[in-house]
């Protein structure tokens, strides 16, 4: 078969089966290159460039960035000494260990083809190449030598499996070669999340975990920190942009970060392209922390810029496993770097791997060809002496130097993983000989062509205990387990050391008292968009950017339910003082001590004394003409309402509950109503006398005590059935009303006890009452033309036109203070003060006068005394003011119609009628007193007497 087009049969499958096309595209070109060396003659002798052979039964391939990448077109540049001569002499390490071990491969020795992979993925997949030569079918006869000899071939080794590489870039790159000849690769330090893609790196693993863990673990520093404004560095290539994209996936999903700035540094950086990513970082001067997926050489310079733009102390590091602990990024720049927090694979120290390579001289050593390179790089001097220059200050190389005396040394925090990549495949070896070989020593015809298939399925179930003490297994997609150290790299006391803070495991755990921060304080800095919300203030989250807010107040009857919203409280709750939560509304009533409640209750007191003394003085002189002609019965009646208007007063103003609001419902209308009845029915009985009088000559009808009362107490009755219904449709009950002081502002808001009596309720209540007063206002207006003398008319009328007077500026002022927030003690005060005034009215102007007279001019209150005839007169004049029917009735058919006809004799009533009229006034008034002779005590009784003042009348009898 033709070598070229099988190679390229292999490449163009491997394209088609998912590989990048950029990759792709150099993998032909490779093709080429790769025939054109395999079809090349060499000598026995031949040298190979930029690797290391150690020849074996079995070979193993190695990967590792001895130099990092090189400037203006050359391919390699300085050399690295802990990432590329540490891991390659891990490697050494482990094959001396595994060659030496009877129990591993027995009577098997590994080789190897170790070489630099320059930090770059296209030198690396040059390189890589010569993995594959042994795999390709050469065909020579067409090359002839001078002699015309047939020409002597190289065959080169078979490698059977790689060990590396070390960028996550460089092992893509590779691996997308190794599959198409089923090379199984095992990495001890490529940890891009897209290795995890079984499908296209079906024979890649790692001893290392994939960077979706250390994405996470990041994650969780980052919140642990409460960091929640960050920006992001990334390498350009897999393992930087696939880090950082995992990083901001994660981030996501977690919630409660977000992405300030995400910075790319190209492959190749151009001048000031760093100066150019810390301006970019400093943008935001928030986000302090940068999360950092970028290789050694880019941290470094990164850290450079920053200390040329003066931000020494100002950005945060938070660095991948590619920083992990070593020196080289932070030399010369440790200030730069301190408080940086960083991530590497949980590993230890490899005692005897110290030992090794502290052992290590020119002399023994001879098998690494850059270790020369190194000790000239290490010692800070030349092995050659013509390379020496005049006044340089390099000293020549005596090779009595020693590593870890003459120099620094800290063993790099990839050797533990570099071992246990070679013990990963020394161990698939191992299983697959046993079972292909068994019982035989060495290797066996079945082990002549390894099986790169075969051998990838015994990497993928080896199992055991790693150099360091720690279990190495694969997962499915040949991932090892997540397991990372924490360090931070702190300057104390003069010394400067990457401290172990920490680890991860699925879970984060710090130690927070180790950590020290730039200038080596405790307190951790913040990087945070916005400030956290106070107490009482919710987040309004900018547009896009959920970490950065602004803060809004949760005002009036709101409280903070949540960071993000607001809630209005229950009806009966208030917010508490930062409006964190809700509290109970307090509840206020009326007190007693209330400067509202105590002008009442000293009306109501005056007034309910004021009544007991008027009525202790009516019952005391019950029989006394002024007290009878009062009218006794419906005086008791009128001063019961009067008392009990007084005493609303106490019932107003005493605490609601289910016994205080039913006797408000009952006696807030029933005292008015009492007195109100009593008043109609008294001015409505002198209203039907005078017209009757009018009219004819007999009596009105239902004008006696008995029937005025029963007139009354209907009239009260009326009240009290509204009262009855009210009950019965709507039961009283005391309670909490939470609007009626419900303030714009909480703080002042109450609830207020009260009882289930609304505004219009107590119209209705009171209406009925006012409804008996404006028609007794009425009736006294009608009698108003009555003799004083004969009546109580004007002081009823004048009573009346008070109580008007009292409830007309009632009204406004209840139903005006309806909005205010002291309503409940301005309606109550005005409530009561207006019904105490009422009363206080009635008493002051009907029997006040009365009680003076009896106890103060008794002289008075007797039938008979000296007066004059004014009253008298006056009442003679009647017929003028009350014309009768036929103009000849004469007045004293006034009082004789409602006399009884047994003290009238038909001579008697036929003399006043025929000569009354021509009589002069003093002789009609004689005459009428002459007519009383027969009983004067009768005219104390006659329910018209009642209403006359016979004080003046019983007079004449002196005259």
């Amino acid at each position: 078969m033709n070598v070229l087009g099988s190679f390229i049969m292999r490449v163009k499958s491997g394209c088609h089966g998912g590989g990048p096309a950029w990759s792709c595209g150099v993998l032909l070109l490779a093709c080429c290159v790769l025939v054109a060396l395999g079809a090349k003659p060499k000598t026995p002798g031949h040298t190979h460039l930029n690797s290391i052979r150690i020849d074996g039964d079995i070979s193993l391939g190695g990967l590792f960035p001895v130099h990092a990448r090189g400037n203006d077109g050359k391919a390699c540049g300085e050399l690295k000494k802990e990432k590329g001569i540490h891991r390659l002499e891990a490697m050494l390490f482990a094959l001396d260990r595994i060659n030496s071990d009877h129990t591993l491969l027995p009577n098997i020795t590994l080789g190897a083809r170790i070489l630099d992979t320059c930090s770059r993925d296209t030198h690396a997949l040059e390189q890589s190449l010569t993995f594959v030569q042994a795999l390709i079918e050469k065909d020579g006869t067409d090359i002839k030598c001078l002699s015309g000899g047939p020409p002597i071939i190289t065959k080169p080794e078979r490698v059977v499996g790689v060990i590396g590489a070390s960028a996550s870039s460089v092992s893509i790159m590779v691996a997308n070669i190794l599959r198409l000849f089923r090379i199984p690769q095992v990495s001890y330090a490529s940890t891009a999340a897209e290795l995890s893609d079984n499908t296209r790196y079906d024979f890649f693993s790692r001893v290392v975990p994939s960077d979706t863990y250390q994405a996470q673990a990041m994650v969780d520093i980052v919140k642990a920190m409460q960091w929640n404004y960050v920006s992001t560095v990334a390498s350009e290539g897999n393992y930087g942009e696939s880090g950082v994209d995992a990083f901001i996936q994660k981030s996501r999903e977690d919630g409660g970060v977000c992405i300030s700035q995400s910075v790319k540094i190209p492959r190749e950086p151009k001048p000031g392209e760093f100066d150019k990513v810390i301006r970019r970082l400093s943008e935001n001067p928030n986000a302090r922390v940068v999360i950092l997926f970028a290789n050694e050489d880019d941290i470094r310079r990164l850290l450079q810029a920053a200390k040329k733009a003066n931000k020494t102390g100002h950005f945060i590091w938070v660095g991948s496993d590619s920083w992990g602990s070593k020196i080289s990024p932070i030399l010369n720049q440790e200030e730069m770097a301190e408080g940086a927090v960083t991530i590497l694979p949980k590993r230890q120290p490899i005692r005897g791997f110290d030992r090794y390579f502290t052992s290590r001289t020119l002399d023994n050593n001879r098998r690494n060809i850059w270790f020369a390179e190194f000790w000239e790089n290490n010692f800070q001097c030349k092995l050659s002496r013509h390379a020496l220059k005049k006044g340089s200050g390099i000293k020549k190389c005596t090779n009595h130097e020693r590593i870890g005396q003459d120099s620094i040394y800290e063993q790099e925090g990839k050797v533990q993983f570099v071992v246990d990549a070679v013990y990963a495949m020394a161990h698939a070896l191992h299983n697959m000989h046993r079972e292909l070989c068994p019982g035989k020593v060495g290797l066996c015809s079945e082990m002549e062509t390894i099986n790169g298939t075969m051998l990838l399925n015994f990497i993928r179930t080896v199992k055991f205990t790693g150099i360091a003490g720690t279990p190495v297994i694969f997962n499915e997609n040949g991932d090892a387990p997540g397991r990372y150290a924490i360090y931070q790299y702190q300057m104390k006391n003069n010394t400067n050391e990457y401290k172990i803070i920490g680890h991860w495991a699925d879970l984060l755990h710090l130690n927070n008292k180790d950590m020290r921060w730039p200038g080596g304080t405790q307190q951790v800095p913040q990087s945070i968009c916005s400030q956290p919300c106070r107490p009482g203030e919710r987040k309004k989250t900018v547009k896009g950017v959920p970490c950065c807010w602004h803060c809004e107040r949760c005002d009036g009857y709101q409280y903070q339910a949540d960071t993000h919203s607001c809630k209005m409280c229950r009806f009966d709750l208030r917010p508490n003082g930062n409006h964190t939560a809700c509290e109970a509304i307090p509840i206020v009533k009326l007190e007693w001590s209330s400067p509202w409640a105590v002008i009442p209750v000293l009306i109501a007191v005056l007034g309910i004394m004021a009544t007991l003394f008027v009525v202790v003085t009516f019952i005391r002189y019950n029989d006394t003409p002024i007290v009878k002609a009062s009218g006794r019965e419906l005086s008791y009646v009128l001063l019961t309402g009067i008392f009990l208007c007084y005493a609303t007063t106490f019932i107003m103003i005493s605490a609601p509950d289910l016994g205080i609001c039913s006797l408000r419902r009952i006696f807030l209308g029933l005292g008015m109503s009492i007195s109100y009845a009593a008043l109609l029915t008294k001015t409505n009985r002198i209203y039907r006398i005078f017209e009757q009088g009018k009219m004819s000559v007999s009596a009105p009808r239902f004008i006696s005590p008995a029937s005025q009362l029963v007139i009354t107490f209907s009239l009260i009755s009326v009240q009290l059935l509204g009262v009855c219904i009210w009950f019965l449709v709507d039961p009283s009950q005391a309670i909490v009303d939470y609007e009626d002081q419900r303030t714009s502002n909480p703080d002042m808001a109450r609830g207020v006890l009260k009882c289930d009596i609304s505004d219009l309720s107590l119209i209705c209540l009171l209406g009925y009452s006012m409804l008996l007063m404006v028609t007794c206002t009425v009736y006294a207006i009608k009698t108003r033309g009555v003799p004083e003398t004969f009546n109580e008319a004007k002081p009823i009328g004048f009573t009346m036109y008070t109580t008007c007077i009292v409830w007309l500026a009632f009204i406004p002022i209840f139903f005006g203070t309806s909005q205010s927030t002291e309503k409940m003690y301005i309606q109550t005060t005005t409530l009561t003060i207006s019904v105490s005034l009422s009363a206080s009215v009635s008493l002051g102007m009907l029997y006040m006068p009365k009680v003076y007279v009896v106890l103060f001019h008794p002289e008075q209150n007797v039938p008979k005394r000296k007066r004059s005839l004014k009253a008298v007169v006056t009442a003679a004049t009647m017929s003028n003011k009350f014309p009768t029917k036929d103009n000849h009735l004469p007045t004293l058919c006034l009082f004789s119609s409602f006399l009884p006809q047994q003290f009238f004799s038909q001579s008697t009533f036929n003399e006043a009628n025929s000569g009354w009229l021509a009589r002069p006034k003093l002789e009609k008034t004689k005459y009428l007193y002459r007519l009383t002779m027969y009983n004067p005590c009768l005219f104390c009784h006659s329910p018209i007497i009642e209403h006359v003042d016979n004080r003046s009348f019983l007079s004449v009898g002196e005259s």
